[in-house]
């Protein structure tokens, strides 16, 4: 059932009555789109997911992808749904419409999308690698790279990868040793080993494209001098047609915690099994310049880490509404005010533990999800900005936001999950429900696209410090509008406004600490506790925001509004100032630890 995939009615509440995102139409780039479409294409979205990619969830988790020597096996219910999600033609939403795409909001996007990965996240990742694929090609690659590799990918009959990580560099994509040597008919030839490349090999589609991170003779060191290359599976002609089999070839398949659906590989490229013209290596296409291509694939990382923040908040929410189901189905126990054991026992929902558990759910995964629109919606802020101030505002604050976008569902989507499984007790601990496979998809979102760690560096080594605080400042000002806002509400927004404006008042005091410490190394010990601290603030903002919307409108989901963000500034936002603390004591704690102290 669709209700135990997602809430369409929060959804609805989310773009319409919150985001606005009916004004989007008033904009050139969407002036094509109105509710209709979008209520159309959300019904669509739903009814493939519940009907196509739920159905298979726990067998694509039970029988992962194996492989025999030369092929990747997938059962074939995966192939089936990304089947019909092409033919939906959901391939292009929010592309150019002179590129095939459909130049739907990202926001509108992003909110269709999410209930692919909250019905089944293993299926969905290869489609959502391909767009990303195509989408990069689009922007950086010829006329010829787009036709040949690029358009397939959009009509569903290629595949696309992001290949960047090998086995002895894993995020320190600056030490890749896989090397690219200039061909005498201007194409490459790439030899080198590559690690936990998701959809790296299977029998799906026509081809799979793998975008390589290489580096040529010439090169500079580090990541000043990594370039970027399309590595097809099997060659294609300059009219299309399918070629010989490149030399790409795997060492082997990874075998995940969850998420298994996704086939994780580790592919070599220019091992020899396949010799394509009788030249050594794998045959590869430079895109655009030399020595560029990290920045190229920050086009894609970017969009994949979004992408990230939106899986973490869809597995964590599929795994409440699971766990409220049961709570509402499963009959134990009695209310303590009520010591008759000949009473028939209660819904354990109706227990406050219980429901203290649900909400804390509730709290972390709409407040996540609004966090995902928002910034999906700054994407579309940026990609139809009226003016140039318009553009640098949208992008400071996305700047500010990625990691944050990405990491705060991560991390707290876990524990949403670890809540979901404690709902339902020892059944919870059990293969008999999705919710302990939920929890083991969830531990990969911290990790992939960037570690925790490193969006913690990122957030405030270069998008707060970095900048000059300017970043930091767009959002406190835009928290502010909001906290004015709720102000003028009175009542319980206005109480919650003042709490916020504390806290982020504090956010800025510790980050001049910070900055005023002489000691890079010092400053940036702690970063992980800022990011923590930073995404508790952010998200109580986007709690603020909903119940703004919310205003006095009545009946039980606003209700329910209301006590989710009441449980959050409540519960959650005051963990916030013992780490506020801890960062401005600039604490080395960790700095004085020593390797032989273990």
């Amino acid at each position: 059932m669709s209700s135990t995939i997602l809430s369409a009615r929060d959804l609805q509440f989310l773009l319409f009555e919150w985001l606005d995102v009916e004004q989007l139409g008033s904009r050139p780039r969407f002036a094509e789109h109105d509710r209709e479409t979008y209520d159309a294409l959300l019904a669509l979205c739903e009814e493939l997911a519940t009907e196509h990619f739920a159905p298979h969830y726990r067998k694509s988790d039970t029988e992962e992808p194996v492989f025999d020597g030369e092929k990747v096996r997938l059962i074939p219910e995966i192939a089936t749904a990304l089947e019909a999600f092409a033919k939906a033609d959901l391939l292009g939403l929010t592309l150019d419409e002179e590129s095939g795409g459909h130049q739907l909001p990202h926001v509108v996007a992003s909110a269709c999308m999410a209930w692919f990965t909250a019905a089944n996240i293993g299926t969905a990742a290869y489609s959502f690698l391909t767009v990303a694929n195509a989408g990069l090609l689009l922007a950086h690659g010829t006329p010829e790279q787009v036709e040949r590799f690029a358009r397939p990918m959009l009509e569903g009959r290629f595949f696309g990868t992001m290949t960047l990580s090998e086995p002895h560099a894993g995020s320190s994509l600056g030490d890749v040793l896989t090397r690219a040597e200039p061909a005498d008919d201007g194409t490459y030839r790439i030899n080198g080993c590559k690690m936990w490349i998701s959809g790296g090999d299977h029998e799906m589609g026509d081809n799979i494209v793998h975008l390589v991170l290489a580096k040529l003779p010439d090169a500079p060191a580090g990541t000043r001098g990594i370039s970027l290359f399309i590595v097809p599976k099997w060659l294609v002609g300059e009219d299309g047609a399918i070629g010989e089999r490149n030399d790409v070839a795997l060492a082997g398949i990874n075998h995940k915690l969850g998420s298994r659906g996704t086939v994780n590989t580790a592919p070599v490229f220019g091992g020899g099994a396949f010799t394509p013209g009788g030249a050594a290596g794998a045959v590869g296409y430079l895109v655009g310049e030399p020595h560029k291509g990290l920045s190229y694939m920050f086009h894609m990382m970017n969009a994949a880490r979004l992408g990230v923040g939106m899986s973490a908040t869809t597995t964590a929410y599929t795994a409440y509404l699971k766990s409220l189901h049961y709570a509402r189905q499963r009959p134990q126990g009695r209310p303590l005010s009520d010591t008759d054991p000949g009473k028939p026992q209660v819904p354990i929902i109706q227990h406050a533990d219980v429901r203290r558990m649900l909400l804390a759910q509730k709290s972390y995964v709409e407040g996540a999800l609004a966090l995902n629109l928002y910034c999906s919606r700054l994407l579309d802020l940026q990609a139809s900005a009226l003016d140039d101030d318009e553009r640098v505002e949208a992008g400071r604050l996305l700047d500010v936001l990625t990691p944050i976008a990405k990491s705060w569902p991560s991390q707290w989507g876990q524990e949403s999950n670890s809540l979901a499984i404690q709902v339902l007790g020892g059944s919870g601990y059990t293969r008999d429900y999705d919710v302990e496979a939920h929890w083991r998809d969830q531990r990969l979102n911290p990790i992939h696209e960037g570690t925790h760690g490193i969006q913690a560096l990122d957030l405030l080594g270069r998008k707060v410090l970095g900048g000059g605080g300017a970043a930091l400042l767009a959002l406190a000002a835009r928290i502010e509008e909001t906290v004015a806002r709720a102000t003028g509400l009175g009542g319980e927004p206005a109480t919650h406004a003042v709490s916020l404006k504390a806290m982020v008042d504090r956010l800025g005091e510790v980050t001049m600490t910070l900055a005023g410490l002489g000691d890079p190394e010092r400053t940036m010990a702690n970063a992980t506790v800022y990011l923590e601290a930073a995404g508790h603030v952010v998200v109580a903002w986007m709690w603020l925001e909903q119940l703004v919307a919310v205003g006095e409108k009545e009946g039980d989901f606003y209700d329910g509004k209301r006590a989710a963000a009441r449980y959050f500034f409540r519960w959650e936002l005051p963990k916030v100032a013992p780490m506020l603390d801890l960062l401005a004591s600039g604490d080395t704690t960790t700095l004085e630890m020593r390797e032989a102290w273990f």
